[in-house]
């Protein structure tokens, strides 16, 4: 049933490959398990829009096990988020198969292939950052998500290796495969984020990729959209994507700061932040996973730390807008 399309004509049938319509450099948001859901992507889309925004990652298993209905929530868009890409792991090809059409029928702008994540939980089920132990195989699932969605294009999210840069055997795989655009983080697998993006192997991989009509998309530490200009115009990147950035501010996009608002303003983004979440998500997500943006949403100003401390221990949205009136109504912000 959830495979019927939600139009007769899908609007990626219209706009079969959006990458080759994007300015040059272009900006796009980072997936992030449990930051980039649906509810930020509302808000990001409103007050701040990149040039790409991408759907929290998905198990390809999932999508087509008998709780595919909860994992269809991490899903959900709005047509103000176009182009929108949805985000897959997972090992099976046949699975990939299988999921790209139902992500061409949900109307998705394109397909990307998340070949970096070094969770142990999505490695073990041999996604993610452990593909670049197998070439071959991610080679034979890019393959098997272009048949299943011939009308979008793919492309895929690693690093620039596992336990070292492997660029000229990984990446050189990965081109062979022909996808529209590889999005690459400056780290290694075994680097985690725990030593600082190398740049120069972003711009090794733009010179590989010359001539082979798939774009590079550098990542790793971009602070804000003056930095992200500038890498492209160091490494030459096609596009520059951002990620926790994001954090606390939905203008980043925009070339704005929080900074600049008035608190009753930046809080009442926070809230509509916050309504967002229970409204989508709220059924299915904990309402913990929001107490990270009140960290980042909160700060800078005399009283965050009190108020941060009260917002972390609320449980609920209820309480949350309570507690922020309370906080507006003893000050002049």
């Amino acid at each position: 049933m959830w495979l019927t399309p939600p139009c007769e004509l899908p609007y990626s049938s219209i706009m079969s490959n959006f990458w080759a319509q994007l300015p040059k450099p272009f900006f796009a948001l980072a997936p992030m398990a449990d930051v980039t859901d649906a509810a930020l992507r509302r808000i990001v889309a409103k007050y701040g829009k990149p040039d790409v925004l991408w759907t929290e990652f998905v198990a390809v298993d999932g999508l087509l096990s008998p709780g595919s209905a909860v994992l269809l929530k991490d899903l959900l868009y709005t047509e103000e988020e176009r182009p929108i890409v949805a985000q897959v792991f997972g090992s099976k090809p046949d699975h990939f198969f299988k999921v790209a059409a139902l992500i061409a029928q949900l109307g998705f702008d394109g397909i990307d292939i998340n070949m970096g994540c070094p969770d142990k939980n999505v490695e073990k089920q041999g996604g993610g950052a452990s593909l670049m132990k197998h070439p071959k195989l991610a080679q034979e699932i890019i393959a098997a998500t272009k048949e299943g969605a011939p009308q979008l294009p793919v492309s895929v999210k690693t690093r620039v290796g596992y336990n070292a840069v492997e660029l000229d055997t990984w990446l050189s795989a990965l081109l062979d495969a022909k996808p529209a655009a590889i999005t690459v983080h400056a780290r290694t697998r075994k680097e985690m984020s725990d030593v600082p993006a190398r740049w120069e192997h972003i711009a090794e991989a733009v010179r590989m990729a010359k001539g082979t009509g798939t774009l590079i998309i550098g990542n790793g530490d971009v602070k804000d959209l003056d930095d992200a200009q500038k890498k492209a115009e160091e490494t030459g990147a096609d596009g520059i994507m951002l990620g926790r950035a994001i954090f606390g501010n939905p203008f980043l996009f925009a070339g704005r700061s929080l900074d600049e608002m008035k608190l009753a303003e930046r809080f009442a983004i926070m809230l509509e932040h916050t309504r967002l979440f229970v409204e989508l998500l709220g059924d299915v997500k904990n309402f913990a996973v929001m107490k990270k943006h009140y960290k980042a949403y909160v700060n800078g100003f005399d009283g965050a730390k009190e108020l941060r401390v009260r917002l972390m221990e609320a449980g609920g949205a209820a309480e949350i807008e309570s507690i922020v009136t309370d906080f507006l109504s003893d000050t002049d912000r």
